[in-house]
């Protein structure tokens, strides 16, 4: 198979985060294999009445088991992906704080996260990031409580970063 396209990739990557919008706030952190539509019918065919007539080159989210807790790169840096695997989609909530908050930072980094929850200046977000073996990504991100959906590849480098080390 061809790598996907960009337009592809964010296309899924929209559709995962949809589908976890309709869960609701307060998820945990959410990790999606992409296959190639066409080589997941071949393998199981029974999945043909959920997947549906797909175009060529079409990939399918397959959600993974939930991610353990703890750091999210750290987290990441323990995912491998078998080969049939062309791209992955993370989905998690970050607290967004404005550039002003940098002069409260706390310099006890246990005292981060407890500080940002608590802060009144706080945005909670959600990201969805894609990436493919290829090294395309794409992400979108929602504010708690706006209905806009901000789509944007450069969103969040370091998590396109870790993503696609899960691939080497």
């Amino acid at each position: 198979m061809t790598s996907p396209s960009i337009t592809e990739l964010t296309s899924v990557v929209l559709e995962v985060e949809r589908h976890v919008a309709e869960l609701g706030w307060d998820q945990p952190s959410q990790v999606y294999a992409l296959a190639d539509t066409s080589e997941l019918l071949m393998r199981e065919p029974g999945l043909a009445p959920h997947i549906g007539d797909a175009p060529p080159g079409s990939l399918t989210p397959v959600e993974q088991e939930p991610l353990p807790a703890g750091r999210l790169d750290e987290v990441l840096s323990g995912i491998g992906w078998p080969p049939e695997v062309l791209g992955c989609v993370l989905v998690t909530e970050l607290v967004v704080l404005p550039p002003s908050a940098e002069a409260e930072v706390p310099y006890d980094e246990r005292d981060i996260e407890h500080w940002a929850a608590n802060h009144p200046e706080r945005q909670d977000v959600r990201l969805a990031v894609g990436v493919t073996r290829a090294g395309m990504h794409a992400s979108c991100l929602r504010v708690r409580g706006d209905d806009e959906l901000v789509i944007d590849p450069d969103l969040a480098d370091n998590l396109v970063d870790g993503l696609l080390e899960t691939f080497r």
